[in-house]
This record gives C-alpha cells, structure tokens and sequence, in this order.
C-alpha cells in the first residue's frame, strides 16, 4: 500500500497571525503545503480571528477549501455562509459606550467592514507602527509589498458614533484603563481574551461573544461535511487557538505560542519563520 492510500484525509485548520503568516506575509512553503495537501485529498480551511474583511487576498491566494472568521463567529465553506453570529444591539451599544468612556483606541470587527470613530486611525499607527516596524525577513529580504497596518486600515469606516453599529468582535489596541477592570460593566455574555499583539500588555484584547470561539466554527464545518473529529488537525499560537486545539484530534501549537495553547496540544512546530505549518503537514504525512 502507498503512504498516499495509507493516509486517512484529514480536514486541517490554521490559524493565520503568528502560524500561517507571520505579520500578513505567509512563507512560500506554507503557500505550497496547503496546495499540496488538498490536491492530495486533505481539506484545508482558514481559521482566524480576523474578521472576514481583514483577511487580505494574498493570504486566501494559496486556496482554501473554506473560511472561519472572527474566532468562530462567521463560517462559509464553498461560497455558503453557514453562520454569521453578532452581537445583540443593545449590549453593543452599552460595549461601545463604555469604551469611548474611557477613552479607548478600537475597532469593531463586522465581516463586510471594520468600524473606528473618526480619527482611531492616528492612534493606531502611533500604537501599532513599532509592533509592526520589525517585520519578518524570509529568505534573508526583508518583505516590502505587505503592510500589516493597512490590512487593519484598508477596510475601516469611520464614524463620530458607533453605538448602532453591527458587529462580531472587538479589537481594543489601546485602553488607559486594563480591560479586564470593564468586564464587569458587561455581564457574563461577554469574554475577553489577550490581543495576539503580545507586546500591547493589558491595555489591549480581543472582546468577544461568550461562547462563541473557533471550535464553534470547526463544529459547523464537521457538521456540513460529515467530518470526523479525529481526523480533525487544528494548528495556532494564541489564545483565541485554546478551544480549536482542545477540540481537534491532533492539536499543534506553535513555538513560543501562549502558554495555555501550548499546554493543551498534542504537538509543536516552528512559527513562519521556521515553516512551521509545513514542517507539521509533513510529519503528518500530508504531503506525498
């Protein structure tokens, strides 16, 4: 028997910051690794928390057999939009209003748009212009034709009032005030979770629909499909990656990834800069 026959098809999901793409820029390998991989049979979805309009086309361009958002809020799979979850409008509000009480920079994340009020967007380059300054170096050249900042800045609306807006996810980037002091004010329908941007501190974090997180998503996708959970492969590093790593059969944290995601995998691989996405694929047997 061939190892290709003796390789059960699996259905693989990726995080994108920090796992895929290392500051919006996806190796080479890891573009091949998932194109070999679904010619060879395996599903491969993108599974991030992102909103579906901050996920640029040149990380989709390697081709993706579907697309979870927003850590679980929004999953479509083969052009059909199997879940679209956001927040009830009037916790929305309260959310937003608080917010701009304490004079936080954020972004609400909707999959057709981003949202800032007007003039967030200077206070996120001041913010996130030295997080995204040392960008990764593949093959020695430092990566010139991605700007990470503008996949943020590329889909924003702006509004002097956002109390009405629609959306999934909350990105606070900068808080005078540490987040984890407002929960409180929002009640138990509200999670919050450290940025994926480490060195923010706690002056920023992902805010987000209790009970809803990737492996929410993944359940939709084994549903449509028919899937079995063990041969369900699920690869990030932060800790919006915890549930989807917990759930999967073979959960694969990436180095240096948030202790609680590295606590709960089965595996470990090398960030981008290693090819680590690739390097799993082919311990798994994915590639020939």
């Amino acid at each position: 028997m061939s190892s290709q026959q003796s390789i059960r098809p699996r259905a693989i999901f990726l995080d994108i910051d920090g796992t895929y793409a290392d500051h919006g820029l996806a190796p080479v390998a890891h573009i091949e690794a998932v194109r070999t991989a679904r010619r060879l049979g395996h599903l491969v979805f993108v599974c991030t928390g992102r909103p579906l309009a901050m996920v640029p086309g040149h990380i989709l361009e390697a081709g993706f057999d579907g697309v979870i958002t927003g850590a679980g809020a929004r999953v479509e799979l083969n052009g059909e939009i199997l879940k679209d979850t956001r927040f009830e409008p009037d916790l929305a509000a309260l959310i937003v209003e608080t917010l701009d009480a304490h004079g936080a920079a954020y972004i609400l994340e909707a999959p057709e748009a981003l949202h800032g009020r007007t003039g967030v967007d200077q206070r996120l380059r001041e913010v996130l212009g030295p997080v995204f300054a040392g960008r990764p170096r593949h093959d020695g050249v430092l990566s010139t034709d991605v700007d990470p900042l503008e996949d943020i800045l590329g889909p924003m609306q702006y509004s002097d009032d956002l109390r009405s807006t629609s959306f999934a996810k909350i990105s606070c980037f900068d808080s005078p005030v540490p987040l984890t002091a407002l929960m409180d004010t929002f009640g138990p329908q509200v999670g919050l979770i450290p940025s994926s941007l480490s060195a923010l501190g706690d002056r920023a974090g992902e805010i987000y629909m209790a009970g809803t997180h990737k492996a929410v998503g993944i359940q939709a996708v084994e549903a449509r499909l028919g899937l079995d959970r063990a041969d369900i492969v699920a690869i990030g590093d932060s800790a919006n990656d915890i549930e989807m790593l917990e759930y999967a059969g073979i959960g694969i944290a990436i180095e240096g990834g948030h202790p609680a995601v590295l606590a709960v995998a089965d595996r470990i691989t090398p960030g981008p800069a290693g090819n680590g996405v690739a390097l799993a694929f082919a311990e798994l047997g994915l590639l020939n």
